[in-house]
């Protein structure tokens, strides 16, 4: 590195070659060490940690922690007794001659910056500048920048053309909610931040671009949780003349050379298991399963179809069947009903196969001998083997159950490999789904997917039934890329939204350019979103995307560092024509 004042080369550079060369560093003061009447000082710069000690005996005193200081002086060997093998300048030190102060930490620090990940969430988030020292954090941080840089060669390498769209937009009436921005030259009138630049790449597919990828900010203003931010970033990309599976096969191309890049555990090997969307949430209760979870859920209605027993008569019953737990205490299946109560369930059933070959459990005693036999031979019980029932009236609701105590009991009982990143495609999605909360129909995945027959005149008993181009990439049950082969025949793409309850002249106001645009000659397209937080967040083994982000909000959304969301001044509300309203 080029040399200046203040250093002359990077601590990582340090080792037991450089004994007897005279050099400069700069950096933060992590420690100052008393032994014995000699002060060392534990100097960290961007790169490592190095041990500096001086003949002067006042030259580190009345420093603080955190302050970034100057140092010049000799690198030479450590003593016997002080070499530390875990870090590459373990074997030397640094003989002080001569110290400046840089930069002065004037305050009593809020936490141990090597300890800050143990530190509550707002505190780290209101000093996150500090929080960055931290070692694990400051490694994410870099470690986000080196895949982004990847990732990006990856797409130049594919053919692919970079192209960056525009931040302020108009608001979509399909999604989750809008991050919405006055316009002060346009008052009542509003932008929109995108939750993903679908419209734009779709513009771009008809501007002649074949290829383009980007990555791409989103902001969606949902209630923050582990897995979603208010804002993130997505390996965004579109492709012309495309068929599904050539996308497919490049997102297996992407998530495999990342992921046996940058992670040291088991990936998946290409190409990845594909299930379609009805088979995942009949046998995992879910449309993103961890594959990483050996317990499989069978639906046993038509085996229980005459039962006596009250809760499972005229319901959809599920069964989830798991080997060799019978001996478990009666606290541990206590257990597991209580945690069926904490989500919901009125109650879990479950029987133990014993070795005679009869069950052991209350609900036995509702079951006829042909039903005991059959149950054995459907899900392949064995001696000491536990089956677990979830019943509902309503099939969504029976298979959420029953996807939830699946993952649970893989939990409890330590199933799920941790060395293992297990990855699939869940294709096929339907094209809607019925909300029983606003009584209507609702677009299930992506309102511009193709459906499967572009013909089809809708009507209450196809609706459901109607599967579209749509797939999700799953990484060990999160969901890690979501897409569709595009829909441009613009009278299929009306009659979707006619479903979901606008009007053609709805659907031609709101999507005007997109509309207007498909009919100077569009090609046909599709492509999909990887997201770069839940990438980095599987390989770090983190379970918040927070941990992945230089300055994320906080789970309230805020940003406790910059103070936003915050006050606007009273000429800044007249500028933009707004009244704030009296609560």
């Amino acid at each position: 590195m080029k040399i200046n004042r203040y250093r002359s080369i990077l601590i990582k550079d340090i080792d037991n070659t450089m004994i007897g060369k005279k050099i400069v560093v700069s950096g933060w003061i992590q420690n100052i060490r008393d032994h014995g009447g000699i002060l060392f000082l534990d100097l960290r710069d961007t790169s490592g940690i190095l041990q500096t000690v001086s003949n002067d005996d006042n030259i580190f005193k009345g420093l603080a922690r955190e302050s970034v200081i100057r140092l010049e002086g000799t690198i030479r060997k450590r003593s016997e007794d002080t070499i530390n093998e875990k870090i590459k300048s373990g074997e030397v030190e640094l003989l002080v001659s001569s110290l400046e102060v840089l930069g002065e930490s004037l305050h009593e620090l809020p936490f141990e910056i090597i300890s800050s990940k143990h530190v509550s969430e707002d505190v780290r988030l209101k000093y996150r500048y500090l929080d960055m020292r931290n070692e694990v954090v400051k490694n994410n941080i870099l470690l986000r920048s080196e895949i982004l840089h990847f990732l990006r060669n990856k797409m130049y390498d594919l053919g692919f053309t970079e192209v960056q769209t525009p931040i302020l937009t108009a608001s979509s009436p399909e999604g989750a909610r809008d991050f919405v921005v006055p316009s002060r030259n346009f008052k009542g009138k509003f932008y929109a931040l995108p939750q993903a630049p679908q419209i734009y790449k779709e513009l771009l597919m008809v501007g002649g671009f074949d290829k383009y990828f980007q990555v791409a900010p989103c902001f969606r203003d949902e209630d923050a949780r582990s897995d979603r931010t208010l804002e993130f970033y997505q390996l965004d990309l579109e492709m012309s003349y495309v068929e599904e599976d050539e996308i497919l096969e490049l997102g297996e191309s992407i998530f495999y050379d990342v992921f046996s890049k940058y992670s040291d555990k088991k990936v998946s090997p290409k190409p990845f298991r594909r299930i379609e969307y009805n088979d995942s949430m009949e046998m995992y209760g879910t449309d993103k399963p961890d594959l990483r979870n050996p317990l499989i859920i069978k639906d046993v209605s038509d085996i229980l179809k005459n039962t006596t027993f009250g809760p499972f008569k005229k319901s959809i019953v599920k069964a989830i069947n798991v080997d060799g737990i019978g001996n478990k205490s009666n606290s541990w299946f206590n257990e597991v009903v209580d945690y069926a109560s904490s989500i919901g369930m009125p109650g879990i059933g479950y029987l133990t196969l014993c070795s005679d070959g009869s069950f052991k459990g209350p609900i036995d005693k509702f079951l006829t001998s042909e039903e005991r036999e059959d149950l054995i031979k459907y899900l392949d019980m064995k001696e000491n083997s536990v089956v677990f029932f979830i019943a509902n009236k309503s099939l969504k609701v029976a298979q959420k159950f029953a996807g939830l105590i699946r993952t649970e009991l893989g939990s409890k009982l330590d199933l799920i490999g941790k060395d293992k990143i297990e990855l699939c495609i869940i294709n096929n999605f339907p094209m809607f789904e019925y909300d029983e909360k606003t009584r209507k129909y609702e677009f299930c995945h992506n309102p511009f997917s193709l459906p499967h027959d572009t013909n089809i005149e809708y009507n209450k008993d196809n609706i459901e039934k109607v599967l579209a181009y749509q797939y999700d990439f799953v990484c060990n049950g999160n969901e890690m890329a979501s897409g569709a082969i595009r829909n441009s025949n613009l009278d299929s793409l009306v009659k979707g939204f006619e479903v979901v309850g606008y009007t053609r002249e709805e659907v031609e106001k709101r999507f005007n350019s997109l509309f207007t645009a498909f009919k100077y000659g569009c090609p046909p397209h599709g492509g999909m979103a990887l997201g770069i937080d839940r990438i980095l967040m599987i390989i770090k083994d983190e379970t918040n995307l927070r941990e992945v982000q230089a300055f994320p909000t906080s789970t309230s959304g805020q940003d406790l560092m910059m103070g936003s969301p915050s006050v606007l001044m009273p000429k800044q509300l007249e500028e933009l024509g707004i009244k704030i309203k009296e609560e």
